[in-house]
């Protein structure tokens, strides 16, 4: 593989990949969902209170690869289950990124899977 795998507890984790990869000073964080690894449960029903966690869980997997934060993201991947939980997804954006935000795509999750109502991938710059 080129680049180092960026694995931490503090994140959920799936045995069908990593949720990084650091390839020189970019990171790139695979599609993180709202699961409290402490509970092993959604973080709740709102795409609110997902997306808040989810990117708890990017966090920790940035903190994990070096980053200072959410602030090294340069560009951010959201995907919804549905297309009009964007406004709740970009009021929580505005708590995470209140200063200058990454760039931003918003896209239909793909595949279905019971209770995930959003999933965030980002790539960042650390160091």
């Amino acid at each position: 593989m080129p680049g180092e795998v960026i694995s931490t507890p503090h994140a959920p984790s799936f045995p069908s990949y990593s949720q990084a990869v650091k390839a020189g000073d970019t990171v790139y964080v695979a599609g993180t969902i709202g699961v409290d690894v402490k509970t092993g449960e959604f973080a709740g029903d709102t795409v609110q209170e997902q997306t808040r966690q989810a990117l708890r869980n990017c966090e920790a997997i940035l903190l994990a690869a070096g980053a200072a934060g959410l602030g090294d993201a340069v560009m951010v991947h959201t995907l919804l289950r549905r297309p009009e939980d964007a406004d709740g997804v970009n009021e929580v954006f505005d708590e995470f990124f209140p200063g200058v935000r990454p760039p931003r795509c918003v896209s239909r999750l793909g595949v279905e899977r019971p209770g995930i109502l959003v999933s965030i991938a980002m790539v960042a710059v650390v160091g």
